[in-house]
């Protein structure tokens, strides 16, 4: 998390004013009112990190903002939107993070006025202190606004999807030599099941930010400049890359499980097979040597001086039949 001046409060990460040349300058909370009611133009941007409702009301009563978007910002339950509230803008949208190789999720809303811009992170979010050391290396872009603050936010957040959906491409791929193992293992059903899962949370976070950048691409509102829905196309195209690799990995874990699921009922049969070509060769013998266990007077064997070798040569005969005929059959 970004350094903060001791007299700013703990959630208050960021707190700059960026003048009409694009350059910063570091202000508190009780500056911001200085700032807006000048006439030397540029923008506030605010960044916080769960904050507490009661810096929301007051912030609420400095930019003016609706009370509908304030609660949605106070509770971090909110489905991926944008919300115009007369002259501003409220965004929510999912982020991701990558913890102890588990990828956990957040949010972050965004406020988007004429001059100010706030960002309210909340749960799993890496900082945005890259994407603003990155807009603030083109002071020239700055001039366009808040707006292009938020664009850089936004790129931010679906520029750390694509290294995910990457990495569960690679995991896809070592799981597909367990799922072609000569010998079942239970983890790779589990795994599979583990990153389908997964993918499917991921998806759920990214398929409706597609709908909010749309949405911003084809705004008329003066918040967005045109200039700036040329870089939110941009991003808009990197979120349907993502949305499509993830759909892809998600087809075709379906696709390994159930490839896995016929294995494993293939190798099932297989050993049914030979376990009843076995059943029926041990069967043959057992059937007529049975006969001799009845206590017959009258028994070949009795009189017939090779009776016992000829009944030897009839059942090896059997079983080699029975033997080759399954065989031949792929049953053994």
């Amino acid at each position: 998390m970004d350094a903060v001046a001791p007299s700013q409060p703990a959630c208050v990460v960021n707190c700059v004013w960026y003048d009409r040349d694009g350059a910063r300058h570091d202000i508190t909370l009780d500056a911001i009112s200085d700032v807006l009611s000048s006439h030397e133009g540029g923008f506030v941007w605010l960044g916080l990190y769960e904050p507490e409702e009661s810096l929301l009301d007051k912030l609420q009563e400095e930019f003016g903002l609706h009370d509908l978007a304030v609660e949605d910002a106070q509770n971090a339950h909110q489905r991926p939107k944008v919300e115009a509230y007369g002259n501003s803008l409220f965004l929510a949208v999912n982020t991701t993070q990558v913890l102890e190789d588990r990828i956990v999720y957040g949010e972050t809303h965004a406020f988007l006025g004429p001059r100010y811009l706030i960002t309210v992170r909340h749960g799993a979010s890496l900082s945005y202190a890259t994407a603003r050391a990155r807009v603030e290396r083109e002071p020239e872009l700055l001039k366009l606004g808040a707006s292009y603050g938020l664009y850089a936010v936004l790129d931010f957040i679906v520029d750390n999807y694509l290294p995910i959906a990457m990495a569960f491409k690679q995991r896809l791929i070592a799981i597909e030599q367990d799922v072609f193992s000569d010998t079942y293992h239970r983890n790779t059903i589990v795994h599979l099941y583990d990153l389908k899962r997964e993918l499917t949370y991921m998806r759920m976070a990214v398929a409706p930010l597609q709908d909010v950048l749309s949405q911003l691409v084809r705004t008329n509102s003066p918040l967005v400049p045109e200039e700036v829905r040329l870089y939110l196309r941009d991003v808009l195209d990197h979120s349907v890359r993502v949305n499509e690799i993830i759909d892809g990995l998600r087809d075709l874990l379906g696709t390994a499980m159930s490839v896995n699921l016929s294995l494993v009922t293939l190798a099932q049969g297989e050993t049914v097979k030979k376990l009843g070509a076995w059943a029926a060769l041990l069967a043959a013998p057992t059937l007529i040597t049975s006969w001799y266990g009845m206590n017959f007077h009258n028994m070949p064997e009795l009189d017939v001086r090779y009776a016992y070798p000829v009944l030897v040569g009839v059942i090896a005969g059997v079983c080699g039949v029975l033997y080759w005929g399954f065989k031949r059959a792929r049953w053994l």
